[in-house]
């Protein structure tokens, strides 16, 4: 089956339990083009050494996508004396997850574009519905973003961008900004007046004027309020005031929290199945797959290493057998 972004989470532990219980596996790549310089064949002739095909691989193919990827597992069942497989098919591409994502550049080749539309290729399933990826440093940065954000959570259930010791004290306000911060407190003294109103929404502001009214807020109203950021369709970003209890108050920093770590899962995406293969120790067959392990390695891992012998030690982490 073609697990797209959408049902690709739902089917994430089938694909996991396949690699666990396999007894090898094997890999291919499809990408959106072959050498950016010289012709394949004369790229790559029978006389290179490895050192030199490498170095030419990493130089002329490295800036294409690889934006497919096959996955079968095969197991031996005893009584059948026989292998069972079981086969998957990702369309992969690298949709901004938000706007500090990686914006990624990549070409096309047009007589691999052309192989791929007379096999049937679908581009809009990997354009539209691809599942997006990071490599590990790009995740590492994402996972450092969110914890950065949780351990600024004050008392009000929000971002105070300022360590919890210094909450105690009114923030410096510019004097320009002054004027803005004095009527958004004055909103938030009506809303806790009034009875009938349970949220308060401000108008979109710059990021700037959203860090002084979080901290405004956290040592003003350290209890009683829930302040949360907020995209419209326009992609203006503003800020949501609402009354809360304690109890009501924790409940919804619970249930944001939950909802980073699935977005943290979403952009992550398919490299945890390249991490599940490689963590799983199964040897990793495949057909004149230095391509495919080079682009595995570059997408989902790091940047290749300048020489062979520096990527074959990677190799062998990402791919032990």
């Amino acid at each position: 089956f073609n697990p797209l972004l959408a049902d690709f989470k739902d089917n994430l532990s089938k694909v996991y339990e396949a690699i666990e219980e396999s007894d090898f596996l094997a890999i291919d790549g499809e990408f959106s083009g072959i050498s950016d310089g010289p012709s394949v064949s004369a790229l790559t002739n029978g006389f290179d050494t490895p050192e030199e095909r490498y170095q030419k691989l990493k130089k002329h193919s490295m800036d294409f996508l690889l934006f497919q990827f096959g996955l079968c597992t095969f197991k031996y069942d005893d009584t059948e004396e026989k292998y069972v497989m079981k086969s998957f098919n990702f369309y992969i591409f690298p949709k901004p997850f938000n706007r500090n994502s990686p914006d990624v550049k990549f070409v096309c080749q047009s007589s691999s574009i052309d192989f791929l539309a007379n096999q049937g290729f679908d581009f809009n399933k990997v354009f539209r519905n691809g599942i997006p990826y990071l490599n590990q440093e790009e995740e590492r940065q994402l996972r450092e973003q969110y914890d950065e954000k949780r351990s600024q959570a004050n008392g009000a259930g929000s971002l105070s961008y300022i360590s919890p010791n210094s909450t105690k004290c009114p923030v410096t306000i510019p004097e320009d900004q002054k004027k803005f911060v004095e009527k958004v407190v004055e909103q938030i003294e009506d809303l806790l007046k009034n009875e009938e109103s349970e949220s308060l929404e401000l108008e979109p502001c710059t990021g700037f004027q959203r860090k002084l009214i979080y901290q405004t807020l956290s040592w003003k109203y350290p209890k009683g309020i829930h302040v949360e950021t907020l995209e419209s369709d326009k992609k203006e970003r503003y800020i949501v005031i609402s009354k809360v209890d304690e109890e009501e108050r924790k409940r919804r920093e619970q249930q944001k929290q939950a909802k980073e770590q699935e977005e943290l899962n979403d952009a992550v995406g398919f490299s945890r199945v390249v991490h599940a293969i490689a963590n799983s120790g199964k040897l990793v067959i495949g057909h004149n797959m230095l391509l495919d392990v080079m682009h595995t390695i570059h997408q989902f891992y790091c940047p290749l290493p300048d020489d062979l012998s520096e990527f074959k030690e990677v190799t062998s982490c990402v791919f032990p057998r």
